[in-house]
């Protein structure tokens, strides 16, 4: 299995490592500024800002989702400015449990493998009773030296990263694939039940799920990410999907999905994102839906 978490004890003994970055993910829907404002108020010393929509994704359009994924360039600029090359380690922290996942999938669809979750978030910091910084250190890099090492950085990466659209489906994919092939594969939606019953779809346009979906809300699993033992947990909680068939997993936007995604990893299941996910399905009026129990298991 793939490392993917670190403690908050081994973060602050190594809160100075040369070859580590640290990034701070939280983002509240609905509130775009309250994650920003937060790590304004505290942080994690030496913590730089992921802001969800400025810096991992791309301007929404007509389909494609709430969160498209970032454009490649500007992205691998933004990895330039933080100085992360394929030697970095970073570590992706939020509040939630729901945005640091994300970032461990976006880095790893761009080519980073180094990258860890902060298992239990700032609340585990918190608890811990360790520092928390006041210092923005997320726009720390300026004038000529930081131009320099920018485009040192940058040419580095550039011939590195680049996305890796493998680890993906596309609207087109998934409808395909439930059509012509409904029981050869897992899909799975890692919205909250309600949403999935289509009993409430308070984002949205239009309640349900698509076709042939399993709830695995993601709230669910990220509680087992501090459980004493996270891959038996994981392991017993996916057990019904590691069957060698194909994982797909969406949410609303394709962001709280690789909650689940990194879940499944730990549990030793590959699995692919459908990256526009609901938001995305039901821009399409031709988009087929299904609402209540019907599709669980």
């Amino acid at each position: 299995m793939q490392e993917v978490f670190v403690t908050a004890q081994w973060l602050k003994e190594h809160l100075d490592d040369e070859h580590l970055v640290i990034i701070d993910c939280r983002f509240t829907l609905g509130k775009p500024n309250a994650g920003w404002e937060a790590f304004q108020s505290g942080h994690i010393p030496n913590a730089q800002y992921a802001h969800l929509e400025r810096d991992l994704s791309s301007p929404v359009q007509e389909h494609g989702g709430r969160h498209p994924l970032p454009d490649a360039d500007s992205f691998i600029r933004w990895l330039a400015h933080l100085g992360i090359t394929p030697q970095t380690l970073v570590v992706a922290y939020d509040e939630k449990g729901d945005m640091a996942p994300h970032l461990w999938w976006l880095l790893r669809y761009f080519g980073h493998e180094k990258v860890r979750v902060l298992a239990g978030g700032i609340n585990a910091w918190w608890e811990a009773a360790y520092p928390i910084s006041q210092i923005n250190d997320s726009n720390k890099s300026s004038g000529e030296e930081a131009a320099k090492r920018f485009d040192l950085v940058l040419q580095k990466v550039e011939q590195v990263y680049r996305p890796h659209p493998e680890i993906t489906v596309t609207r087109s994919d998934l409808l395909q694939r439930i059509t012509v092939e409904p029981n050869a594969f897992h899909l799975i939606d890692a919205r909250a039940l309600p949403r999935y019953l289509g009993d409430v779809e308070p984002i949205d346009p239009v309640a349900g799920h698509i076709p042939t979906a399993i709830c695995y809300p993601w709230e669910e699993t990220a509680s087992l990410f501090v459980s004493p033992d996270p891959q038996a947990a994981l392991a017993k909680r996916f057990s019904k999907v590691h069957d060698g068939k194909e994982v797909i997993v969406y949410c609303g936007s394709g962001v709280s999905a690789c909650v689940d995604i990194l879940g499944l990893q730990v549990a030793g299941i590959e699995a692919k994102l459908y990256r526009g996910s609901w938001s995305d399905w039901c821009s399409y009026k031709e988009s087929p839906i299904a609402r209540g129990p019907e599709s669980m298991r």
